[in-house]
């Protein structure tokens, strides 16, 4: 019998853990055998001391079989199954987009996204500023919008890697969330549970990144695309800039309308539809419906001619209990703020840098985000056109416009702004969206 304080000793001390000492703890993790403080000690353990690769595989493996998988072969779906993971960030709204574009390229998009928490915004806050959109659908809702509409984007189910449910609480409260083994079990475990065929990571980089700097998102982006490739999940890896916000638009239905505007042609932000593309691109080379990502970011352009891919969102949103009508009058179904304003710079010139994650928690002081998971949102609140890094502003040229709930809370939202923005006298060179391109070999 191996005894988990057994298991916790060996990686206290630097010593590597076999498969079989790792699937004893996770599965004593989700029992309920591991008490809180053996899982924190586990957690602590592996924060200072890493694990290798194999041990990262099996604590991936270990963990996706601690619940439930999802199975598609018997629903006979005629593609492959595809998703994206994203680290978070700003303006982050690539899955409304990238879902759907997916699914007019002949792929099957089950994607299951997050909540906002802290300075990022999650995927599901967003699609709930729909009316009648349902995040949390039961296991036969979710199967058949994705086979009807080839997409689905919904939130993680009680029995998908119930082990990393746990396993994260835990972490949240005892500083070990930045653990690199660790964060890629927690986000692969869940992609494997969900039966997928291909997978590309989006790993942000910058300053509302949750790796800041580029040696950390490397790390991350590598130990994602090694590990999910060793557990036989073929999966490649993005680093994308996040120095500024990358759509226009950050909070919750804003960024809603921004990727209507996005799906219909009546505007795209050129850096999101840059990182929509290379994501797509990449997932549509794994899947084998191109024959490399080029031609698969050239499929991504070819799936918005015609409304291909804005219908197969609207359908998706209609499936899921949304209007069937979303994409005739999105503005008349989302919620609008009582008041909007224009944020001033703090002096003429051109935007020089623009501390991202201070623009975020702009957005989280407005009420579009929680300081606590537990915390409401105001799906109404946010900023639109926001000014990227190199933009003119002055004061025909605001930083962005506010959308608040009160003039008092505008007028604080527009202050932080001037804040988080640097202003030059000249224009930076701009920076390429997507930074780093990393695979694994299978």
């Amino acid at each position: 019998m191996i005894l988990p304080q057994e298991i916790i000793r060996k990686k206290r001390d630097g010593l590597p853990l076999s498969a079989a000492e790792i699937e004893v703890f996770i599965q004593g993790l989700t029992s309920g055998a591991v008490t809180e403080g053996q899982a924190a000690a586990f957690a602590m353990a592996v924060f200072f001391n890493g694990m290798a690769l194999d041990e990262r595989v099996a604590l991936t493996r270990a963990m996706t079989a601690s619940g439930a998988r999802l199975d598609w072969r018997g629903a006979n779906l005629p593609g492959p199954i595809l998703d994206k993971h994203s680290t978070g960030g700003v303006g982050d709204n690539v899955s409304l987009m990238l879902a759907p574009m997916l699914a007019a390229c002949g792929a099957f998009t089950p994607m299951i996204s997050g909540r906002g928490l802290g300075h990022t915004g999650g995927t599901l806050d967003k699609l709930e500023s729909i009316p009648g959109y349902q995040a949390q659908p039961d296991v036969a809702l979710f199967r058949r919008a994705v086979a009807e509409a080839g997409c689905a984007i919904i939130g993680q189910t009680a029995d998908l890697a119930p082990a990393d449910k746990r396993l994260y609480a835990i972490r949240d409260v005892t500083a070990t969330v930045e653990s690199i083994p660790l964060i890629t079990a927690s986000i692969l475990s869940k992609k494997l549970a969900a039966g997928l065929h291909g997978l590309v990571m989006d790993v942000k980089t910058g300053s509302g990144a949750f790796m800041a700097t580029l040696d950390g998102a490397r790390d991350l982006a590598k130990s994602l695309a090694e590990v999910a490739t060793g557990a036989g999940l073929p999966t490649a890896a993005l680093i994308t800039d996040m120095n500024e916000p990358l759509a226009s638009a950050a909070g919750n239905a804003v960024e809603v309308m921004n990727a209507v505007n996005y799906l219909t042609g009546s505007r795209r932000d050129p850096r999101l539809h840059a990182v929509v593309k290379a994501l797509g691109g990449q997932l549509l080379a794994l899947g084998g419906l191109a024959k490399d990502a080029a031609a698969g970011e050239a499929a991504m352009e070819a799936s918005l001619a015609g409304g291909k891919a804005a219908e197969r969102f609207e359908r998706m949103v209609a499936t899921l209990g949304g209007p069937r009508d979303f994409l005739a009058a999105p503005a008349s179904y989302l919620p609008q703020a009582p008041v909007v304003i224009a944020a001033p710079p703090a002096r003429s010139g051109f935007v020089e840098r623009i501390d991202v994650r201070a623009v975020g928690m702009a957005v989280v002081a407005l009420g579009g985000g929680r300081a606590r998971a537990a915390d409401a949102i105001d799906p109404a609140v946010g900023f639109t056109a926001l000014a990227g890094i190199g933009a003119a502003v002055g004061p025909d040229a605001p930083l962005a416009l506010v959308h608040a709930r009160s003039a008092p809370q505008a007028a604080a939202a527009a202050a932080a702004l001037a804040v988080a923005y640097q202003i030059g006298d000249a224009a930076p060179a701009a920076r390429a969206p997507v930074v780093e391109r990393i695979t694994a070999a299978p």
